[in-house]
């Protein structure tokens, strides 16, 4: 599309299709979403997939953490938690929770959760032994657990990795460049190759990164007719001497066109 990308980045394209450059081509896939959750909130502008940083509930969205009675809920209490909405529907025991007005379903203490040996307060929030992944909430004499929710990966599937104790996957790095790409043909050279690219004073050298770096010579000249050899970047005042195109070896003597009084002689210093 006329963007020069480098090799192994990656971006998104309308339509949410992951690209990434790999060897000079460019590979594309559609992005793929992982929702963990039962309550998403629709995919926002400009994005891809559904969020799980907030709920959507019968139409309405809710922020994280927030606590809310449905519509229709005779006195039933919901809360969003990361993408999850979870609602109890309060039970009063006969005489112990009277009701003053239909606003005031139970006016005794929520009840505390008794849960795998554990006691917790009403509102407590607790991870499962040895599971930092599972988050549980204790409501009302009730426990709620769902999973910790996981960002959306923009790298292809062979690309992530769950390593010990995560509980969401991440992306590996892309592995580092084995050489500098110099045309369409394919044609690589290895890191730290040298090469001339024609102009035998320019000299490139493949970098680490996969880049190329240029350095040019600077050719001081020691001699006033010095020879100028095929391939070679700097004149050359060891040999011979270059005299008005005219090659003379060194030692030689001479008499210059149009200068019959005149002797000249090739010296290499």
């Amino acid at each position: 599309r006329g963007i020069p990308r480098e090799p192994g980045a990656r971006w998104t394209e309308p339509g949410c299709q992951s690209c990434t450059c790999q060897g000079g081509r460019v590979l594309c896939d559609m992005v793929s979403c992982s929702v963990p959750c039962s309550h998403p909130l629709p995919t926002p502008a400009g994005g891809c997939c559904p969020t799980c940083t907030g709920c959507l509930h019968e139409g309405v969205a809710r922020a994280e953490g927030d606590v809310f009675s449905p519509s229709d809920g005779n006195c039933t209490i919901c809360v969003c938690l990361a993408g999850n909405v979870s609602c109890l529907s309060p039970e009063c025991p006969p005489g112990s929770c009277p009701s003053s007005s239909p606003a005031d379903c139970c006016s005794c203490n929520p009840e505390k959760c008794n849960f795998r040996g554990h006691t917790y307060a009403h509102g407590a929030r607790f991870s499962l032994d040895g599971d930092d992944c599972t988050t549980c909430v204790c409501q009302g004499g009730e426990v709620e657990c769902s999973f910790t929710p996981c960002p959306v990966l923009d790298c292809p599937q062979h690309q992530r990795h769950l390593g010990p104790g995560q509980c969401c996957s991440t992306c590996r790095d892309p592995p580092a460049p084995a050489g500098c790409f110099l045309d369409d043909n394919g044609v690589e050279f290895p890191v730290g190759q040298i090469w001339s690219p024609g102009d035998p004073c320019e000299l490139c050298i493949c970098q680490a990164d996969g880049s190329v770096s240029c350095q040019r010579t600077d050719c001081v000249e020691t001699c006033p007719y010095p020879i100028r050899i095929p391939g070679q970047c700097c004149p050359d005042c060891s040999a011979d001497c270059n005299y008005q195109g005219r090659k003379v070896e060194n030692g030689q003597s001479f008499i210059p066109e149009g200068q019959p009084c005149t002797r000249c002689t090739c010296q290499v210093r």
